[in-house]
Parts: C-alpha cells; structure tokens; sequence
C-alpha cells in the first residue's frame, strides 16, 4: 500500500494569495494510488449501503462516479448554477474564499433514498453543507460523507456534525 498523502502536491497562494491549496493530480496521475484511493474510499463506505452516490463538480466527480460504478448503484451530479438542463433545486453556501450556487436536478433523488456524498476535500464544509441542504430538499438520507483529504484546522467536520464521515488523508 503506498502512503497517499506524499503524492499530493501543495501549491501557495492559489486561488488566491495566502491559500495552500491541496492538487491532487498529482496523485491522480500515478495510477496506483488512484486506484488505491478509490478502493479504499469505497471499501469504507460499503458498510453504508448507500442507493445513490452524489459528487459535488468538479473535482468530487472524479471519486464519486467510480465509487457509485464500484458500489453498483447511480450517481448524481451537483453542479454549479446553470448548468444542469432539467428542473432544478439550488442551494447559495459558503466556500472558503467566497460563495456559490449548487444544483442538483429535481428527479435526481426518490424520497428516502440512502445518499452517500463524496468530495475531493473537506475545507470548512461549505460545499458538502450545501449538497446536504439539496438532498434533504428532495428527501433523501444523508448516510455518509466521504473525502480524499481533510484539513483538519479549517475545522468542517464540525459544520457536519450528526453525519457519518470517512476521509483518507488528514493534514
């Protein structure tokens, strides 16, 4: 097994200055460790036995897609403002340097369906809090949360707190 965390690259000041920002393709590059990091997330989260997997755009489709295809079971896109073509419901939320517009489609979920979301990263949550906010728009059940890295001092796990989270990489 090859220690995940070494792999990624840390790039300062981007977007903006005073950011550390976290670059997976580095890891994603070396087809060992994405492989690696997929069965891992997803041996992980199996025990949750979720119906649908959702990725927030665009780095969490990257792992939510092969995760739902491991898993069997559909995946939903959550995208930025404008760019599903179907009816939609939308959520405004924080980011760590700003703010943005989700979207999922409204047919995207069956009421009471077991959602599983999975990111890239965990930051300060806002994302994955504005995902959860859709989701229970349309009724389905949060049963876990899954994500490649956490930046623990950012401190988002506690934006989620009651819901199961699994991550594979801690800074």
């Amino acid at each position: 097994m090859l220690e995940l965390g070494p792999l990624i690259r840390d790039v300062p000041d981007f977007p903006k200055k005073g950011i550390l920002f976290k670059d997976i393709t580095t890891l994603l590059k070396n087809s060992t460790a994405f492989k690696q990091s997929i069965d891992q997330l997803t041996n992980l989260v199996r025990v949750h036995d979720p119906q649908v997997v959702i990725g927030m755009e665009s780095r969490g489709f990257i792992f939510a897609a092969p995760i739902a295809y491991k898993l069997s079971v559909g995946f939903v896109p959550v995208r930025k403002l404008g760019k599903l073509p179907a009816d939609v419901v939308s959520v405004e939320y924080d980011l760590k340097y700003g703010s943005a517009t989700l979207e999922m489609h409204k047919d995207a979920l069956k009421p009471g369906a077991r959602v599983l979301i999975v990111d890239d990263l965990l930051a300060t949550g806002g994302t994955v809090a504005g995902t959860i906010e859709l989701v229970k728009q349309l009724k389905g059940e949060i049963v876990a949360l899954a994500f490649l890295i956490e930046l623990t001092a950012l401190k988002g796990r506690e934006k989620l707190s009651g819901h199961d989270i699994v991550t594979l990489i801690s800074y």
